[in-house]
């Protein structure tokens, strides 16, 4: 029986993700701090990992209690931001701005999120689509195959590629956690998820597999 066995969000939009056990959705349909915080280069444009490898260099935390953003700088080094503060984002603007080596904003946005589909919802997959996907290639992970693809909602108790039946004008939707899914759409994926999360190399073949 399908079960949902992870929630996890991306509070700011290029970073990694964080595990939650409940989160509330939005009325736009997104998740609770999904995206709710995205850097914007100086021409208003989103700033992510689709433009900078380097975000594959960022080691990160997020506490969802306190929005606070922690950096691991260095060594027993690490920055902290409370992004609920003007002030301290402003900061993180400035620190974000140095280590890209480009002028930016990080704004906010708590009605929707800057997700890329905000009419469509939190993103899903199964766990088995994962540990297939990942037993494909020789260096990949289940872990590592979850944290390239960055969905939101994974559900546990279903086979691979089970998420696909639910796409299409007379498709079922299906319920987990007392929650009603309906499919709308695949969602097309960008450079990312062939990249390592940790080293931003690419891995040959993973986007035709």
């Amino acid at each position: 029986m399908a079960r949902i066995e992870r929630l996890r969000v991306y509070p700011v939009k290029g970073i990694e993700g964080v595990d939650v056990q409940e989160s509330r959705i939005r009325d736009g349909g997104t998740l609770a701090w999904d995206r709710e915080f995205a850097l914007f280069d100086d021409g208003g444009k989103v700033f992510n990992a689709k433009r900078s490898d380097r975000f594959h260099d960022l080691s990160t935390g997020f506490d969802i209690e306190t929005g606070e953003l922690a950096i691991d700088t260095g060594p027993g080094e690490v920055r902290r931001f409370a992004l609920e503060s003007g002030v301290d984002r402003l900061r993180a603007e400035e620190w974000f701005s140095d280590f890209f080596g480009a002028e930016l904003t990080l704004e906010r946005d708590g009605e929707t999120g800057f997700v890329d589909r905000t009419e469509m919802g939190p993103s899903v997959v199964s766990t088995a689509t994962l540990s297939t996907v990942a037993g494909w290639f020789d260096d990949v992970t289940t872990d590592g195959a979850r944290r390239r693809i960055r969905a939101n909602v994974e559900v546990a108790g279903v086979p691979a590629f089970w998420e696909d039946r639910f796409l299409g004008d007379d498709a079922p939707a299906f319920e987990a956690g007392g929650v009603r899914f309906e499919g709308v759409t695949p969602c097309g994926r960008c450079v990312v998820p062939e990249r390592d999360p940790d080293t931003g190399e690419p891995l040959a073949g993973f986007v035709e597999d």
